[in-house]
């Protein structure tokens, strides 16, 4: 970790600004640029400060960018981008992916991405990583000089494709079935919190109501006056507290909806490892299949039905240097499916050690991250409702001096 980038760079992506341009298809489009500011840390000695650079990028580009990092590196937990249109919002909130409020939101979560990745041991090595930071232009064309391009495409086909593994590991079996459920689980918890919110919005709305009520009251009464006066417009600062409580809230949510889309990422680790076992299953299979072939055609006996078998003796047998031609041909396919199969066996032991020591990474992580946000998550609630008991007490103390 001492040699990751978070250590030796600033990242920061300090502004998101509106811009208007013309699209693949030369289309007019409005859409949000990011400013990415970096400063290198290393250089800033006593009473220096390095110089900071900074670039724009749209959130394509941040998706381009994940993107080729999952292809590259299938075994790696890649975190995941903030959403690119808000779910899970108490109704009062725009859902708009241009609102200011929430541009600022995904700001926030495009920074934590990069930090994120410029803090992974494997991750903040990568030059594209890094040219992503540095260098505005020509970036997209680095990006797709890599060829990852390819990679996905005939990954996402077989991705896609239906198949069943023979053998498939316990642990990738389990973890797979474990971001299912924490996906479902957290889905779950931002819909009761967005229901709750609504409930809040609305319980603090009507303390305006109280704030109405007693103002209009005190206009009638010289004694009591001042009191219920004094009363109302602690509920009107109340009533309104409420709009700020809750955006500052959509925060933390933010910071459980990164998991609710990590069990994704997982998930995709899980599906690579499953789509590798399949491969190895099936060279296994297919290096039998030549072995007893070659067999077959060295003792003359057939073993299994086949409609070679079948056809030999409707038109009679090969010649013995047909055969011998054909049991060369095996020979050369079996040598070469052994050296196959003992190199995806290889490649199979390799992605299983680098994913798990990954994925306990992603645990430890995980568990850090959740333990601080639940936690924050509590203590705001707390801050909440000793400000309602405040309210009250204010009330109370204003009602006793009538």
């Amino acid at each position: 970790m001492e040699d990751c980038l978070a250590k030796k760079m600033e990242i920061t992506v300090s502004e998101a600004e509106k811009r208007t341009g013309r699209n693949a298809m030369n289309m007019q489009e409005t859409y949000t640029a990011y400013l990415i500011e970096t400063r290198a840390i290393e250089s800033q000695g006593e009473g220096q400060c390095a110089p900071m650079d900074s670039l724009w990028r749209r959130y394509s580009e941040f998706e381009l960018l994940r993107n080729y990092l999952s292809v590259t590196y299938p075994h790696i937990v890649v975190p995941p981008l903030p959403e690119k249109r808000a779910d899970f919002v108490w109704h009062k909130l725009s859902a708009d992916n241009m609102d200011p409020d929430f541009v600022e939101r995904r700001r926030i979560g495009l920074e934590n991405f990069l930090l994120r990745v410029a803090s992974h041991p494997v991750l903040c090595q990568d030059k594209i990583f890094y040219s992503f930071l540095t260098q505005e232009g020509g970036w997209k064309e680095m990006v797709n000089e890599t060829g990852f391009q390819l990679k996905a495409d005939s990954r996402l086909k077989a991705l896609n494709a239906t198949f069943r593994v023979k053998n498939p590991d316990k642990r990738f079996t389990e973890l797979k079935h474990y971001s299912d459920e924490l996906q479902s689980v957290i889905s779950h918890l931002l819909r009761v919190r967005a229901r709750v919110a609504d409930r809040l919005y609305g319980v603090y709305k009507v303390h305006g109501n109280y704030g109405r009520v007693f103002s209009e009251w005190s206009a009638i009464e010289k004694e009591m006056g001042d009191g219920l006066q004094s009363a109302g417009h602690h509920m009107d600062v109340y009533a309104a507290s409420i709009d700020d409580i809750l955006e500052e809230e959509e925060h933390y949510a933010d910071q459980l909806k990164e998991y609710l889309f990590y069990a994704e990422a997982l998930r995709a680790v899980c599906r690579k490892h499953e789509l590798m076992q399949y491969d190895l299953e099936m060279a296994a299979q297919d290096l039998t299949s030549k072995k007893q072939q070659c067999e077959e055609l060295a003792t003359g006996t057939v073993k299994t039905f086949s409609l070679k078998g079948m056809t030999s003796k409707l038109f009679g047998q090969e010649t013995p240097e047909q055969r011998e031609a054909k049991i060369k041909v095996l020979e050369e396919q079996i040598q070469e499916g052994e050296e196959q199969l003992k190199s995806k066996n290889l490649e199979g032991r390799d992605f299983v050690k680098s994913a798990w020591a990954d994925i306990e990474r992603f645990k430890e992580q995980k568990n850090h991250d959740l333990k601080e946000a639940l936690i924050s998550y509590a203590v705001m609630q707390i801050s909440m409702c000793k400000k309602g008991i405040q309210v009250w007490t204010n009330a109370k103390e204003c009602f006793s001096k009538m």
